[in-house]
């Protein structure tokens, strides 16, 4: 299964890069994982350097507040999904201004972490930890729990 994270902004900090480091090691573990961060730009910019990090015919899944809400269980079940449909799993995380509109017109998944505003660091930590139990619960592996 193939799975990448597309993120505006840097993780400048240590302790965040550190964090999310740790748990896509874990993940890569399950999963041929890519991170890409996108520099953090105008929103044209930004949507041209989304557009090109996104592969053609991958399942892509916006990170928005109006998003779907999964629990953990739930989000396994559409990783398993995809991983039987070999669909290559794009989710994206946007930076201040959020995902620019006309990437947001494009795609219609969408997965809410929380109904709060994350700070988009914590968000994408928060999804690689949640994809990493997506994995273990998929295989039945004791870290769920």
């Amino acid at each position: 299964m193939r799975v990448r994270v597309v993120a505006v902004g840097k993780l400048k900090e240590p302790y965040w890069r550190q964090a999310v480091d740790e748990y896509l090691a874990r993940l890569r573990r399950y999963a041929d994982v890519t991170e890409i961060e996108l520099k953090d730009d105008s929103p044209l910019q930004v949507s041209k350097a989304m557009r090109r990090a996104i592969p053609e015919r991958a399942r892509v899944v916006l990170l928005t507040i109006d998003g779907r809400a999964r629990s953990s269980e739930e989000l396994a079940a559409f990783v398993e999904q995809c991983a039987v449909r070999a669909e290559e799993l794009v989710f994206v995380v946007g930076g201040a201004d959020g995902i620019p509109a006309d990437v947001l017109a494009e795609h219609a998944d969408r997965l809410s972490l929380s109904r709060m505003t994350l700070p988009h660091r914590l968000a994408r930590l928060v999804l690689v930890e949640q994809l990493y139990r997506a994995m273990t619960i998929r295989r039945g592996e004791p870290y769920h729990h």
